[in-house]
């Protein structure tokens, strides 16, 4: 089982360009035809992440970032590189994507995937509105392909039917 996992902020300009790249996945044949593909918009959730990735063999995550580089950079990171430990505090909310990772390894173990990819989209604005700048629109479309090409690389598994009783 491929997890692929957008996160990002709708109303946060360029910071929604991971749910802009499930979204577009989720309109191709490629994922469309696989069982073994779960694709989400985790939004800013990430214990949805975690928990969404339990039990897969590959996680990829899509979202921005800020690093100063050209807007619409791409970057292909392991996930081991950008998982950290998350340090507890009074806000409900700061339990992000890089946290779900470390979390996720230590919880779940064998049963959390060790294949993780994360694509970082450099973002143009982080300000709030509705919309990705041209450069990003172009990014999500080559991570887009990009994903793509690696689902059509990995053979389907197909999960036999368990009879309801």
């Amino acid at each position: 089982m491929i997890a692929i996992i957008g996160c990002g902020n709708a109303n946060r300009s360029d910071d929604a360009v991971g749910l802009e790249v499930v979204r577009l996945l989720l309109a191709t044949q490629t994922v469309r035809s696989r069982s073994d593909v779960r694709v989400l918009d985790a939004g800013t959730d990430g214990m949805a992440v975690m928990f969404a990735a339990r039990g897969c063999t590959s996680l990829i995550v899509i979202d921005s970032c800020s690093t100063g580089a050209e807007p619409g950079a791409i970057f292909e990171i392991p996930g081991s590189e950008v998982e950290s430990h998350h340090k507890p505090s009074l806000n409900l909310h700061d339990f992000r994507w890089d946290h779900a990772l470390h979390a996720g390894r230590k919880i779940y173990r064998d049963d959390f995937p060790k294949d993780v990819t994360a694509h970082l989209i450099e973002a143009r604005s982080l300000e709030l509105g509705i919309g990705l700048s041209p450069d990003v629109r172009e990014a999500a479309q080559k991570v887009v392909r990009n994903i793509e090409a690696r689902i059509a690389a990995t053979p389907a598994v197909s999960f036999a039917s368990v009879p309801v009783s």
